[in-house]
C-alpha cells in the first residue's frame, strides 16, 4: 500500500481532474465510507461520484457492484436499482461486473433494466468461455480483460489467451486490456500496440514501467503510460524486476482509462 493512494471524495477529484487534463475518458472508482472500507452504500456512492464529477465533468465515472463487499447477488441487484434512482450528477455511468461471481448474469439484467452501463469483467479464459456462450448482455458498453498473470514474461501470453477465448462475442462489444502488479505494463504496451483501450492506475499496480519505483501518484501513472516525461525523484524503490520494460514506451491510438 502506498500513502498516495487516494481514499476520500476530495482526493479522487484531485485525481480525477489531473488525469482528465491528460486526456484520460473514463475514471474507475471504489466509494469509501469514513472509516476508509469500501461501500456501496448509496449515500456513499453519491457523495464520492458528486464530488469527482464537479472536479471533472468530461469523465465518464465508473463503480464496482463488488461482491466482496456484498456477496448476495439479489443484494447487488437491489443496491442497481437503488442507485439508479440517485440525482443524475451523483450516481455512476458505468458499474463494473465479473463473470467469475455467482450471479453475475442476474445483476446484469438487473443493471440494464434500470438504463446503468455494464463493464464486464474477464478474469479467465473459462470466463471468457462462459460469456462468450452465455452472450453479451443488453447495456454492456465494454469488456474489461483482466490478466492476472503477474509474471512479466508470460502475461502478454495470457492476454492472447484470454483474447483468443472470447471469439466470437455474440455482439461487437469494445474490448479493454490491462494487467496488474509486475504484469501490469507489458500488457498495457501489448494492448496500445495492437489498439485495444487499456488503464492504469494504483489498482494495477504501484511502480512506473522501470518496477523499481513506486509512483507518487495516478497521474504519474498516466503520464508513464502515455510516454510522457516524468521527472526523476528519491523514494521507496525496489529491486529491479527480470522482464519488465527498460525502454520508453511507445502507444498506439488509444488513451488510457484510469483505475485506483
Amino acid at each position: 500500500m502506498t500513502p498516495a493512494l487516494p481514499a476520500t471524495p476530495e482526493d479522487l477529484a484531485r485525481d480525477a481532474a489531473a488525469v482528465a487534463a491528460l486526456g484520460v475518458r473514463s475514471f474507475h472508482v471504489h466509494p469509501r465510507d469514513e472509516q476508509g472500507r469500501e461501500s456501496l452504500d448509496p449515500r456513499v456512492v453519491a457523495e464520492t461520484v458528486g464530488v469527482v464529477r464537479r472536479a471533472a465533468p468530461s469523465l465518464e465515472i465508473g463503480v464496482p457492484l463488488a461482491r466482496w463487499v456484498e456477496p448476495n447477488a439479489f443484494r447487488r441487484t437491489e443496491i442497481a436499482q437503488e442507485w439508479a434512482q440517485l440525482p443524475r450528477d451523483r450516481r455512476p455511468d458505468v458499474l463494473a461486473v465479473s463473470v467469475h461471481e455467482r450471479g453475475w448474469e442476474t445483476v446484469c439484467e438487473a443493471v440494464a433494466s434500470v438504463g446503468l452501463g455494464i463493464e464486464l469483467g474477464v478474469w479467465t479464459t473459462g470466463d471468457a468461455v462462459q460469456l462468450r456462450f452465455a452472450g453479451v448482455p443488453v447495456n454492456t458498453v465494454r469488456i474489461a480483460v483482466e490478466v492476472t498473470v503477474t509474471d512479466p514474461d508470460h502475461a502478454v501470453a495470457e492476454a492472447v489467451r484470454l483474447l483468443r477465448a472470447l471469439q466470437p462475442l455474440s455482439a461487437p462489444v469494445p474490448v479493454l486490456l490491462h494487467g496488474e502488479e509486475d504484469g501490469a505494463w507489458p500488457v498495457l504496451e501489448y494492448a496500445r500496440r495492437e489498439g485495444f483501450d487499456t488503464r492504469m492506475g494504483f489498482e494495477d499496480t504501484l511502480y512506473g514501467p522501470d518496477g523499481v519505483w513506486m509512483a507518487t501518484g495516478n497521474e504519474e501513472l498516466i503520464r508513464f503510460a502515455l510516454g510522457q516525461q516524468v521527472v526523476p525523484r528519491t523514494g521507496p524503490r525496489r529491486s529491479p524486476r527480470r522482464g519488465l520494460l527498460r525502454d520508453r514506451l511507445r502507444f498506439g491510438r488509444s488513451r488510457a482509462a484510469h483505475r485506483h
